[in-house]
Formats: C-alpha cells, structure tokens, sequence
C-alpha cells in the first residue's frame, strides 16, 4: 500500500522529533566530563544533568496525554516542540551548574509534550495493520538519535566544547518546527470546558510523589534520602487512589487493572528501561576515566548498542505484524538480561572488542523488545485512549530511565560520595559499577516474566 504525502510528512516528522530528544541525551552522558572539568561538579551533581531532564518529563507525560485526548495532540505537540528548541538555547549559554540542570528542567518539559504526542499522531495517521512497521520507523529514529549522538557528541565535545551539542539541537529543533507548522496541521474544534471538568488534584500527589522519589535517591544514604522516598512512594499510592474514584481523571486505572495486556507490556517496558537507560551514563565514564580514551573514541565505541537498535528495529516492528509480539519481546528482554550480567565482570583493562560485542548484543536485544512492546501497548486500547497510551508509554520509559539513573547514582553515593570524578578510586568506581549491572540484570529476569505472561494481541 502507498502512502500519500500527509501519512510521509507525518511519519518524517514523529520521527525526526523523536531523534531529537534522544539524540540529546546520549550526546550529553558523553560530554559529562567535559562538563564536570568546567564547572567543578561531584559525580551525584553531574548525574542530575540527566536524571532532571527526565524527572520533568516523567512528570509531565500522564496529565498531559489525558490533556491531549481532549484538547488536541497537534496542539500539545507544537507547543512542546517550541519549549524544547527554547530550552536547549538556554542551556548552550547556562553560566554555571546549577543553571544548567535548571534550564535542563525546562527542557524536560517540551519533551514530554512531544513525547506524550507523537506516537498517537503517527498511528491515527496509518491504517491499523500498518502499526508494527511505523512505530517500528519511529523507534528506529530513536536509536538512531542514540547510536549518532555519542559519536557527534563525543567529536563536537572534543572540537568545540559541549556547548555546542545544545547549540546543535537548537538548529535542529528550528528546522523541525518550520517543517511541522508547514505539514502537520490542525486539530479538530474541541468542546468547550472540557478540561474545567478534569481534577489535578491527583497530579498534585503524582509530581509531588516522583520528585520526591527521584530527589530522595540522590540524597541516600543520608537518613532524609529514605524519608524522602518513603514519601514520594506514599504520594504515588495516593494519586493512584485519587484516580481510580474520579469519574473524569487524569489517568485511567482501569487501563492497568482491567487490560492484562496493556498493563504487562508497560511494565516490561518499565523493567527493560530501568534496566538498561545507564549503560552509555556507566560506560561514557569507564571508558573516559578507567580507561583513558578520548570523548570522541568513547562515543565511537558506544554507537554500537543503538546502532543495532536502529538496523533492527523496524524489522522487529514488521515481525510483530505476523508473529505474537510477546515472543519477540521476551527474547530481546533475556538478550538484555545476559549481556547487562556480562557487564558486571568489566575490568580496568578489559579489551575493547569483547565491550563492543557485549553491546551489540544488547543492542539487538533491544530492538527485538521495544518495538514489538510498542506496538502491543498501542494496540490494546481504542482510539479515543491513544495519546494517554501513547503518554503512559513514554511515562514507563521515563520512569524507567530515571530509576536506572538513580540506581547508578545510589552506588556512587554509596561508595564514591561527593568526591569528583577525577579523584576518585577506580577501585570503587568499578565497584559501583559492578553493582549497579548486578541489580540491572536482576531487574531484568523480572522484565522477562511480565514480557511472557502479558497474553496474546487480539489483532482484531
């Protein structure tokens, strides 16, 4: 079947968003040192370059794809894509540290607009039997922000600061603005007043509940750390319960309570996530500072993860067409499972090649899982539901993400403290690290039974 020229605009334009953002992320985890020489951080304070762009966006992601439904997701998407470009100009002239997480906070927020948008955009666009190999392209585009932006990273970092990473994403983000005003179009007229009748009281305990969490990890093994998720896990039970007795909520309970097969999918999605989301944050600083390779050297060792995910993505999408997703899925999850195992054994002259390998095989691993996963999620709801799917999903990768971090900053915490980088023992640092894999790949035994158990997609 040929698509017309609104489906390729569409497609072009849900992808090339989505290699933005995570094109971002990976060109920043390789430009941390660099980051960390110039503004004097400890290792706790640097990870929250990463782990505050992504606590904004988890927080934004399910109110804003229940807001989406209603008002509109080509509205919610432009806005997001304007704050996302404004965000990362700010961040190429951020004075300090601090204002740098700020402004990165910010760029938090556009991403979620985007995020929770995007992939409902795309498969309203597309007839439902097309679905595995769109979200296939659009996942594909991801990795492929993931597999360039350690390499463009690293040689832009090393030529001209990492500053010019953000700068980079500035232009870019420009470009696909002009594009998405030419081509998306608009939304239809919605009723008025729909969103007074929606209650934010329950998003009060979810942003309150996650920040919590997300601040209090950084702040373990101090005492107030675990007040602080004692009660950031306290707030997430509350906004759960908010939810499931308002009669116009945020977020749909019954989603999880009464669809299996959506609710396994994103849990394995969250599991798969937690996972694996600090491989290229762990290993951007072993190969730097354990190893002694350059940011561009250590970014061209670290494509080769994503860019097995982007080869083999969309063909994993068009697979699940034809096969049950959940087979697919459930062998990329125990590829990832073994090769994050694999990673706790490094050593500090570990040779390169068996560390590429390792990647290469979790890297298709990846692919076999998250595309597939993707598509089972959107398709086990109706279309009146898919941005608050499609932000649901993003909210498990999000979240997922986050607890890797913060899993990775427990460690450092725990063993390394607030000394810097620079002077910290590569014993304890491969300490942590041998740790931080360990969980990783306990995590993803869990992630292997929700992939399986989820049940068979109902293709009809």
């Amino acid at each position: 079947m040929q698509w017309s020229r609104q489906q390729l605009s569409i497609l072009a334009i849900v992808a090339i968003t989505s290699f933005m953002g995570t094109f971002l992320i990976s060109s920043i985890n390789i430009a941390l040192p660099a980051i960390e020489a110039e503004f004097s951080m400890h290792a706790v304070a640097l990870s929250w370059i990463v782990t505050g762009f992504l606590l904004t966006t988890a927080i934004l992601l399910l109110p804003m794809g229940r807001i989406a439904d209603l008002s509109g997701v080509r509205r919610v998407f432009k806005s997001g894509l304007v704050l996302f470009t404004l965000s990362s100009l700010l961040c190429a002239y951020a004075p300090n540290g601090n204002w740098l997480i700020a402004f990165r906070l910010l760029q938090g927020m556009g991403a979620a607009l985007t995020s929770t948008t995007g992939t409902a955009i795309l498969v309203t666009a597309f007839p439902p039997q097309q679905k595995g190999r769109v979200l296939g392209i659009s996942v594909a585009a991801v990795y492929i922000g993931l597999a360039t932006g350690p390499f463009i990273g690293g040689y832009l970092t090393q030529l001209l600061g990492w500053r010019s990473i953000f700068l980079t994403s500035t232009l870019l983000g420009l470009l696909v603005i002009v594009v998405t005003w030419r081509y998306l179009g608009k939304d239809a007229a919605t009723a008025p007043g729909i969103l007074r009748k929606l209650r934010l009281k329950g998003s009060l305990f979810y942003i309150a509940g996650l920040t919590a969490l997300v601040y209090g990890s950084s702040r373990i093994p101090e005492l107030l750390g675990w007040l602080l998720m004692l009660l950031g896990a306290v707030g997430l039970l509350l906004f759960w319960r908010s939810e499931a007795r308002s009669d116009f909520p945020i977020f749909h309970t019954r989603l999880f309570t009464h669809n299996r097969l959506f609710a396994y999918s994103n849990f394995a999605a969250l599991i798969n996530y937690s996972s694996t989301f600090a491989i290229v944050f762990l290993l951007s600083l072993y190969l730097q500072k354990i190893q002694g390779l350059s940011p561009q050297t250590a970014g061209s060792i670290l494509v080769a993860q994503p860019a097995m995910m982007a080869l083999f993505s969309p063909i994993a999408g068009r697979l699940s067409e034809r096969i049950q997703p959940r087979y697919l899925a459930t062998l990329g999850m125990s590829m990832c499972t073994v090769g994050l195992a694999a990673f706790a054994f490094l050593q500090a002259q570990t040779p390169l090649p068996i560390i590429v390998g390792i990647l290469l095989w979790v890297g298709l691993g990846f692919a076999l899982f998250s595309s597939p996963n993707m598509n089972t999620i959107m398709s086990s709801v109706d279309r009146s539901a898919y941005a608050q799917a499609s932000g649901t999903a993003a909210t498990m990768r999000v979240v997922g993400q986050i607890t890797s971090m913060t899993i990775a900053t427990f460690f450092f915490a725990l063993l390394l403290g607030k000394t810097q980088m620079e002077a910290a023992d590569p014993k304890l640092f491969l300490q942590a690290q041998r740790q931080a894999f360990l969980v990783f790949a306990a995590l993803g035994l869990a992630g292997i039974y929700f992939s399986w158990w989820r049940g068979r997609l109902d293709r009809q």
